[in-house]
């Protein structure tokens, strides 16, 4: 027989980011998060939600896909993607941005299409 306490979780989100609500710097729900070659070795001691992030983000995942995978709030996990990015487990790419910090032309040529269609 199963309760509806079985698919809660053992710890509270608070407690997952020890009481912080935001994150460090601003993560936008469609911003890209990817697992770096540091977050996929499995080091003794992470944390299980990370590692579980890190395993979710070897494909490009976005924030919200993140904290819908995890089944988590979206501020729990913003909170867990900055401190994992300052570890550098993962990086984060920011929506309209490509690697080289350059906002993406495809994008931009899209948005000024849209704009004389209007």
């Amino acid at each position: 027989m199963s309760s509806a306490h079985d698919s809660s979780p053992l710890v509270r989100p608070y407690a997952l980011t020890r009481g912080r609500t935001r994150a460090r710097y601003q993560l936008p729900i469609e911003a890209l998060v990817s697992t770096t070659d540091n977050g996929r070795s499995r080091l003794p001691g992470r944390e299980p939600e990370h590692q579980r992030i890190c395993e979710l983000c070897v494909e490009l995942k976005s924030v919200a896909e993140v904290a819908a995978l995890m089944r988590m709030p979206l501020g729990v996990v913003r909170v867990l993607l900055g401190d994992m990015s300052d570890a550098g487990l993962v990086t984060i790419q920011q929506p309209g941005e490509t690697d080289s910090g350059q906002p993406n032309l495809a994008l931009l040529e899209r948005v000024l299409i849209g704009l004389r269609n209007l």
